[in-house]
């Protein structure tokens, strides 16, 4: 049997902090959630202005990324680019940038979703998490 890495809480609590410290020194008052590999919920966190949809997108988004195995961006330029039919794809709905996948070692073990500023910046502050896995 194969095995493979995971994202233990101390991971999840690194990500969210340095998350949370990259939207603090922008100002950017966002929603930051992170998944597992499976997409379920392991963290969230709205931020004091953070509009309330914020709280429901970037779980949605975090979902996309972890399922997909790549950044929710791609599926937002695939829609761009004339793919509408791929809004009917089932169980996705945040298909908009700022949903970046957590790769270790070749595999996927979650992702981060940030909502509440332009797309760019969340995927900015999802990838900052991100790094602080080293």
């Amino acid at each position: 049997m194969k095995q493979k890495p995971y994202l233990a809480l101390d991971d999840v609590k690194r990500i969210a902090a340095a998350a949370e410290a990259e939207a603090v020194k922008n100002n950017w008052a966002v929603s930051i959630a992170i998944v597992d590999d499976g997409g379920h919920l392991l963290w969230l966190q709205r931020l004091d202005g953070a509009a309330a949809i914020s709280a429901q997108i970037a779980p949605a988004k975090a979902h996309t990324a972890a399922l997909g195995r790549r950044e929710s961006k791609v599926y937002e330029d695939m829609i761009n680019q004339g793919r509408v039919s791929f809004l009917s794809a089932p169980g996705l709905s945040g298909l908009l940038e700022g949903g970046v996948p957590v790769m270790v070692d070749g595999f996927c073990v979650g992702a981060v979703g940030v909502s509440g500023v332009k797309s760019s910046e969340d995927a900015q502050i999802a990838k900052a998490g991100i790094a602080a896995l080293g």
